[in-house]
């Protein structure tokens, strides 16, 4: 699929699964963000919305005032972090080498610095300046 030249319509009737959607206060800042620290890929990209990619797996970013209509824009705080009990899991990411970046990164915060988990992961927990946390993973 050519994310750069598929219509909304047509982009919206090919998404099956499961799809994840983060409302942000700038797109092109998280946009930037994400490519930084994980490598990810950044398609459409505007004010209002972007199609990132992870690998394969593809997730959309749209800012707060796409959503004017949408009653989901109300719960959201005016300030500070968001997304308080998810975790965005990324499974093919280096944890130390996430957790170096983002020490470099003024707009990260390492959460949890990389460990060793018993469920046989190693992991690093960062927070986006949106307060979404990002985990990175690697099997141990």
């Amino acid at each position: 699929m050519d994310f750069e030249k598929i219509s909304p319509e047509d982009f919206g009737r090919s998404l099956k699964g499961i799809g994840l959607n983060l409302l942000v206060r700038d797109v092109q800042a998280e946009a930037a963000f994400l490519t930084r620290l994980f490598g990810m890929g950044v398609h459409r990209l505007s004010k209002d919305f972007a199609i990132m990619t992870y690998g394969e797996q593809l997730f959309q970013l749209h800012a707060d005032q796409t959503y004017g209509s949408n009653p989901l824009l109300s719960l959201l705080p005016e300030a500070g972090p968001r997304g308080a009990g998810i975790e965005i899991r990324l499974y093919e990411s280096d944890p130390d080498g996430v957790a170096a970046l983002a020490a470099a990164d003024d707009q990260a915060t390492i959460l949890q610095p990389p460990t060793d988990k018993p469920h046989g992961l190693r992991e690093c927990y960062v927070l986006c300046p949106n307060g979404y946390a990002w985990v990175a993973s690697r099997r141990l």
